[in-house]
């Protein structure tokens, strides 16, 4: 019992700022991997699956997805211009659950779903303290 005590008390333990760390580095790695990544590894077969819902071309498509799926991810998970870098992953997610999927139901989007909360979430509360945006004095 005195452990826990000792680490409700201790202010690393409870701060927001360490959970605003685990979102943006859980919620980034997450996005990277399962969308990101497969994007650029493949990038010829996704060229020719990836959908163009206000056709803009495939490849402008494509290209926008891998700027939100892996470049934005990378910020985002460094604390680099945080706010900024969740617009573009939550205008992908919301173009791809609103216009790309909108038959879907909750249960069958519901990744989609999770992540814009996540992003959402970083987009209005910030990187937090352990972030380069906080060091720089811009969180």
């Amino acid at each position: 019992m005195q452990t826990a005590s000792r680490i409700q008390k201790n202010p690393i333990f409870s701060s927001p700022d360490l959970g605003l760390l685990y979102l943006r580095l859980t919620g980034a790695l997450l996005l990277f991997y399962v969308h990101g990544l497969p994007k650029v590894l493949h990038y010829s077969t996704e060229l020719q699956h990836i959908e163009d819902p206000f056709n803009m071309g495939r490849a402008f498509s494509l290209w926008f997805a891998i700027f939100a799926e892996v470049f934005c991810p990378i910020l985002i998970a460094l604390g680099v211009l945080t706010r900024l870098a969740a617009l573009p992953v939550i205008g992908l997610l919301a173009v791809a659950m609103l216009a790309v999927h909108p038959d879907w139901s909750i249960a069958e989007g519901q990744f989609g779903w999770l992540l814009l909360i996540v992003f959402g979430a970083i987009a209005l509360a910030g990187p937090g303290r352990y972030s380069i945006d906080a060091q720089r004095g811009r969180a």
